[in-house]
């Protein structure tokens, strides 16, 4: 610890300071025994990372109380992101840094932001999780995994659709195959890869003869954004998984019927695929504090959620647990409040909100924010009154974890650019609002540097709670979209394309469509569905374009705006600083 400490991240890059940390790492066996886990409940992935083998976990600690559970979102980010990872981390080394017992979640990164702009998600300064190339480059094969079962369930779907385009009942019959009468326009998954391939969103598939497929449109989405992800991220235990594969939609007939992986009866060859994926990775902190890695990213387009069984395993394991949900509470933290939490029982004692210097000056009328350009010197200089006018979008978070009952602490994640007259301007109106506050310098000095967030956490952990959902189980669809526009996200109402109305009236149709819960897509960088408009936008409608249907997941997807699954490269991508030094076969270039 005394050597991380002595790394100076303003002269480093992140990945030169996850290189000196992993020099003297625990092993993964070492980790494991901190925890308390025994050797048949580890498998080992190398020296370094493992999967826990959950069943055993839960069943052996099943009278064990749980630890406190806190999670950790944040407000409106710059398109740069404002470290909520990197909080994350630094939140445990503090835990650690005062002694206690704790455990971390955050959600495996998808290799579209490490090789596009955004980078692999590990933290950084001192507060990341390491190894770094093991957490950025395939960790043990669960997005890999996803990928497989989703395409697995197309080449079922498209193999499916030739045959019965292609041949009489009477030779389906002898197949032990029944008609689906699968409309070839009514497809409701594309095929899945896990980089920003914006080339691949629409495609021609089946193009040759009646051997190569049949001729139809088709697209692909990030692997993160599948609904096999969200399954993940939700499931309690492989049988649920198994029952939830068995119901994902992937296609409606002619007569708009749904069908599913269940009726194309490749939903068990799917779950052997994701029977390893099930179990949680274990990793470090730069301090030698464990982690758990499992579920994925991307809250605006999907989930975004640490999965429930690394946070049922992490709450046995510590006496604190600290969870992580994807970009601003807008998004991320309404998932969970009203995903997550719903559905795993599990109710957060205390929510932390990331805040930077930086983005309340965006949200405060700064100039621009552009991945991959030089940012304007006011965001290096002192400029509080800029500081000040961004404090509505913090606002507007505080109101909305305030909503569900859960005591929030407002963590200002220091950047050692950041002036004390910008500093003192938040703590002033974030006290003003009966909120804690806490200045935390993770990035720069670790556990050390997070204690004080630390200790007001572990203060608003023994606050009374009330806690509440937005809307009930039985609350109508619509309803529920209009509570999360107009007391989530600021909308004055909610307004629906003609196509999406039509989904609306069918779902409403649908008795089954009634118990989903509602896991809204939107853009990440902004209060509203438009990107650019920043603080906390004022008389505006939320467009409702599409509607997807997760019945294996558990939820409705309504889109907003102009977002799409597939994200697109930019034209300076992280993957022209990525190598491997070819003498010791190091990755450099990683961040």
């Amino acid at each position: 610890m005394t050597q991380k400490k002595r790394l100076d991240p303003t002269k480093m890059k992140d990945w030169e300071i996850a290189q000196a940390g992993e020099a003297d790492m625990k092993t993964v066996q070492e980790l494991a025994e901190d925890l308390g886990i025994t050797h048949e409940e580890l498998f080992p992935y190398g020296h370094y990372t493992g999967k826990i083998d959950y069943m055993k976990v839960l069943d052996r600690l099943e009278n064990r109380p749980n630890g406190k559970y806190i999670e950790v979102t944040a407000i409106t980010p710059t398109p740069l992101g404002e470290g909520k990872s990197t909080t994350t981390m630094g939140l445990v080394e503090g835990f650690g840094y005062l002694g206690e017992k704790v455990i971390g979640a955050i959600r495996q990164p998808s290799g579209g932001p490490t090789f596009n702009i955004k980078g692999s998600a590990a933290g950084g300064g001192l507060a990341q999780c390491i190894p770094l190339t093991d957490f950025s480059l395939g960790l043990t094969g669960d997005i890999d995994a996803i990928t497989n079962a989703h395409n697995l369930a197309m080449v079922a779907l498209t193999s499916r659709i030739q045959h019965e385009f292609n041949y009489g009942d009477s030779f389906l019959a002898k197949k032990n195959l029944k008609r689906l009468d699968i409309d070839p326009n009514n497809v409701a998954i594309g095929w899945a890869i896990d980089f920003s391939a914006q080339a691949l969103r629409e495609i021609i598939i089946g193009i040759g003869g009646k051997m190569d497929g049949f001729m139809m449109k088709s697209g692909f989405q990030i692997t993160v954004s599948s609904e096999i992800m969200a399954i993940l991220a939700v499931a309690n235990d492989l049988e649920d998984m198994r029952s939830r594969l068995d119901k994902m939609v992937v296609a409606y007939s002619k007569r708009k019927k749904p069908v599913t992986a269940g009726d194309l009866e490749v939903a068990g060859a799917m779950t052997a695929i994701m029977a390893k994926a099930i179990n949680p990775n274990l990793m470090q902190t730069l301090e030698g504090q464990p982690v758990l890695v499992h579920a994925g990213p991307f809250a605006n387009i999907a989930i975004g959620q640490s999965s429930i069984i690394a946070d049922r395993v992490g709450l046995k394991l510590a006496d604190y647990h600290i969870t992580e949900s994807g970009f601003g509470a807008d998004i991320g933290f309404e998932k969970f409040w009203n995903l997550k939490s719903r559905f795993s029982g599990l109710v957060p004692d205390c929510s932390v909100i990331v805040a930077t210097v930086r983005a309340l000056k965006m949200h405060g009328g700064g100039p621009a924010v552009v991945p991959g350009k030089e940012l304007d010197p006011v965001y290096s200089s002192s400029a509080p009154e800029l500081v000040e006018k961004g404090l509505e979008n913090l606002m507007a978070h505080i109101e909305t974890v305030k909503k569900s009952g859960i005591p929030p602490v407002v963590c200002i994640n220091h950047f050692y650019t950041d002036s004390d007259e910008e500093i003192a301007v938040i703590i002033k109106a974030v006290e003003a609002v009966g909120v804690r506050v806490a200045v935390s310098k993770h990035w720069e000095k670790g556990g050390e540097g997070a204690a004080e967030l630390a200790l007001a956490v572990k203060d608003a952990c023994n606050d009374k709670k009330d806690f509440k959902f937005l809307y009930d189980d039985d609350t109508p669809i619509r309803e529920r979209i209009l509570r999360i526009a107009t007391e989530v996200y600021g909308a004055d109402g909610v307004s629906y394309t003609p196509e999406a109305e039509e989904k609306m009236k069918k779902l409403e149709e649908q008795p089954e469509s009634k118990q989903l819960g509602t896991c809204m897509v939107k853009t990440q960088l902004s209060l509203s569905h438009d990107p650019s408009v920043k603080g906390r936008p004022k008389g505006w409608i939320l467009p409702i374009r599409d509607i997807l249907e997760y019945q294996g997941a558990g939820f409705l997807v309504p889109v907003a705006g102009d977002i799409k699954l597939m994200p697109g490269t930019a034209s300076n991508p992280s993957f022209r600083n990525i190598d491997v030094d070819v003498k010791t076969g190091r990755v450099t270039g990683l961040f």
